[in-house]
């Protein structure tokens, strides 16, 4: 399946009416635990701050993941998994041919199958939001990145210690 979202051509993505530009497939990792992330992105048409071949724009995001916990519950070896499902708005800085280096931020929402419990670490609320910064290169095809990511529900209700994410990414354009 994973291929087929990768290596789709560009008639498929219209044939699927134009709902995505790209799929992409994340890692990201800290000392707690792991994720695995897919997602796919549509990029919007506005342009802002135009001048010297650079604008900034975006794109929105939808994704699901897979989190591993190494101690869930504080107990050091007891796994546990959570699954993420997200929606971003992102913009991104970048040149005017969409090709080359980028900088991006993004804000979105995000729910939790379960609680996270890891470590000394809780999320009180299973409604987290998500925030990131990233740097990446861009071809006609790839969109390699690299960004921090952190989750927390803004104090909606404590505890809330935050999950912190270093993310690599790799996108295919459609």
């Amino acid at each position: 399946m994973l291929a087929t979202v990768f290596c789709a051509p560009a008639g498929h993505a219209q044939s699927l009416g134009g709902w995505a530009d790209s799929a992409s497939f994340e890692f990201g990792t800290n000392p707690q635990q792991r994720m695995l992330r897919v997602a796919v992105q549509k990029d919007w048409e506005r342009r802002w701050f135009a001048g010297n071949g650079h604008h900034l724009s975006g794109y929105w995001e939808t994704n699901l993941a897979l989190w591993r916990l190494r101690a869930y519950e504080n107990v050091p070896g007891r796994h546990k998994n959570i699954a993420v499902l997200g929606f971003t708005p992102v913009f991104r800085y970048q040149s005017d041919s969409k090709l080359g280096l980028y900088g991006e931020i993004g804000v979105g929402v995000n729910l939790l199958s379960t609680l996270y419990k890891n470590e000394d670490k809780v999320l009180s609320t299973a409604f987290q939001f998500g925030d990131h910064i990233g740097v990446g290169y861009t071809t006609a095809k790839w969109d390699f990145g690299l960004k921090f990511q952190h989750y927390s529900n803004a104090s909606i209700k404590s505890p809330n210690a935050g999950a912190n994410w270093i993310v690599a990414k790799a996108a295919y354009r459609f």
